[in-house]
């Protein structure tokens, strides 16, 4: 599943290709997606100009003067930068295409993902009730110390409520745990200030790296160019149970939390 690293990633890919184009046409070719594709989408978008591309979580915004289109990519999407000669393939559902003869084409073959429309991006349900992004000023130690106060969750699964902060995904808190030498079943409730400032320069550190190389390339993810990213060859404990670990040399444990696989070091990690 694409996490915050690979959203980001492909923002950065398809941006510079989109922001002030005019978009001409809107083709949907199947529209059952997550939710079904807005039936007037196409009579928001056509003939307008693309100011920007933000990022919210794992949400992407083609913000136009009067709203903006919501894309998720699911459990398997992509967007990709292509031209009017690129062949169709099975699970194109929709293609953006440009005045500028460039089309933004949407992959999906779980059809898990969504466009939407929306006059508000703030107050939008998926979006309103979000926590603070990861690498913003608003992300602190500090901040996860005072809202986990009395919270029996375990940490894993307390960093991975996008309540709490987002697209901390499941790859992503097994490597900022890691970093940070927290065990993922340790309470929320029963940690301290300073150990929740090292926890959340990991996840800013972690992300930040995965971001860099493109994502982690795990079944369907590739990025805005067809490329796949390579975050995967720097992880330390994810995918390694029963490997050493890279600190101790102590044998990396697997456990389930949330149905998820959890590896990490019961020596280095308390």
């Amino acid at each position: 599943m694409p996490e915050l690293p690979e959203v980001e990633t492909t923002r950065r890919g398809v941006a510079p290709y989109c922001e002030g184009q005019t978009i001409a046409r809107l083709k949907v070719r199947n529209g059952n997606l997550r939710w079904p594709v807005p039936k007037d989408l196409a009579a928001h978008m056509e003939g307008r100009i693309i100011r920007t591309v933000d990022r919210r979580a794992k949400y992407l915004f083609l913000n136009l003067d009067h709203g903006t289109a919501i894309i998720h990519l699911g459990m398997s999407g992509s967007l990709r930068i292509v031209t009017d000669d690129t062949p169709e393939q099975k699970h194109d559902h929709i293609d953006l295409v440009l005045r500028s003869g460039v089309i933004l084409r949407f992959n999906d073959p779980r059809r898990f993902g969504c466009w939407l429309w929306t006059d508000s991006v703030a107050m939008h349900p998926l979006i309103v009730r979000l926590g603070p992004e990861p690498l913003s000023q608003d992300f602190n130690g500090r901040m996860l110390f005072q809202m986990s106060r009395h919270k029996n969750t375990p940490i894993k699964s307390f960093i991975m409520n996008n309540q709490v902060v987002v697209g901390v995904g499941n790859i992503y808190a097994n490597e900022a745990l890691f970093k940070a030498g927290i065990h993922p079943k340790r309470k929320a409730g029963r940690i301290s200030l300073d150990r929740y400032q090292r926890l959340a320069e990991a996840i800013r550190e972690t992300l930040s790296a995965a971001i860099l190389m493109g994502g982690t390339t795990l079944r369907d993810f590739v990025n805005s160019d067809g490329k796949p990213g390579y975050f995967a060859q720097s992880l330390l404990v994810y995918g390694r149970a029963g490997m050493p670990c890279p600190e101790c040399g102590t044998l990396l444990k697997d456990v389930r939390m949330g149905g998820r696989s959890t590896v990490y070091c019961g020596q280095c990690q308390r």
